[in-house]
């Protein structure tokens, strides 16, 4: 969870980002090597008098190759989104939020970044969840000015 105010930096979010793609590389390399050892397994105890056949082998290997990379493009893809909610949250800050449901309203003080989504902090407390059918407009200021007659 980040939490975004007004002086908040971006970078504990850039190392999340990158702890979480190092994991999911990890994953994929526990992965490549099991499926290898799968595969050598498999040509230790096949049929000598029917052997596996060499192109079956190769299919078998480009289709992991292929989900390996759609692994590595996944996690890029949450960084990327990740950095992208991070950078929405700071835009929200100073203007005033209305629920979707019209019932809550306030000036926006700090964005929570969770897996969840965004949720909007008011200046009086009030939580609001960033999402389809809020409305956003810049802060309500009131000035009163004075005409003497």
């Amino acid at each position: 969870m980040v939490t975004v105010t007004s002086a908040t930096s971006t970078t504990s979010t850039a190392s999340t980002s990158t702890s979480a793609s190092a994991t999911a590389s990890a994953a994929a390399s526990l992965d490549y090597n099991s499926f290898l050892k799968l595969l050598i397994t498999q040509m230790q105890n096949q049929d000598p008098t029917d052997p596996m056949d060499a192109t079956e082998q190769v299919s078998q290997l480009a289709t992991f190759s292929q989900v390996e990379q759609t692994i590595k493009t996944n996690s890029n893809l949450e960084s990327l989104i990740s950095q992208s909610n991070l950078s929405n949250a700071s835009n929200y800050i100073g203007k005033t939020i209305t629920s979707a449901d019209g019932k809550t309203t306030g000036v926006v003080a700090s964005v929570e970044v969770t897996s969840d989504g965004l949720t909007a902090k008011t200046t009086d407390g009030k939580e609001i969840s960033i999402g389809e059918g809020i409305t956003i407009s810049t802060a309500k200021t009131t000035t009163t000015t004075e005409t003497s007659a």
